[in-house]
């Protein structure tokens, strides 16, 4: 059988509080994925799962948090991996997640994304932003940024049409 062209099938999450955007500091043991980086909490699918429930599954498993609602953000697929991005509000404090998989949990700033390294006082050290995972947040960032704009946009023009329609005749 050739294996070259099977992908490996994964579902991450994009979970943030206002600008800050949660990272698990992966484990640093050969035969994982980025070991010793912080990147996105997910993980593979198991056979005939979806990646939304394979992703909520991964997320009780890795930090024991039920996401409230997540929203498809992209899918990527690079070679020998296929990446489903969603993202949500993460809903609780830090100190109410339970980290069961991983090194340490924190949450990124613009600054430390752009940076690619963030400090881990668990682990005593400084440690890079996996960087797969660091184009995506600044993707997600970009598109979440977009949003904003248009809907600021969308809400001055309906402003605009609510002032003008109420305005006496003479004004306008």
């Amino acid at each position: 059988m050739n294996t070259e062209n099977i992908n490996t099938v994964v579902a991450i999450a994009i979970l943030y509080q206002q600008d800050h955007y949660l990272m698990q500091l992966r484990d640093d043991i050969p035969g994982i994925a980025y070991p010793g980086h912080w990147g996105f909490f997910g993980g593979h699918l198991d056979p005939g799962e979806t990646p939304e429930a394979g992703l909520r599954r991964e997320l009780i498993e890795e930090i024991d948090y039920q996401a409230a609602e997540l929203k498809l953000f992209k899918v990527y697929p690079d070679p020998g991996v296929i990446r489903h991005v969603f993202y949500g509000s993460l809903t609780v404090s830090l100190t109410d997640l339970v980290l069961k998989e991983g090194w340490d949990l924190g949450f990124f700033s613009l600054e430390q994304i752009q940076a690619s390294q963030r400090y881990s006082s668990k682990a005593k050290g400084t440690f890079p932003l996996a960087y797969p995972h660091q184009k995506i947040l600044l993707d997600f960032i970009e598109f979440q940024t977009n949003q904003f704009r248009s809907l600021t946009h969308t809400m001055e023009r309906h402003d605009t049409e609510l002032n003008t329609n109420h305005l006496p005749p003479s004004r306008l």
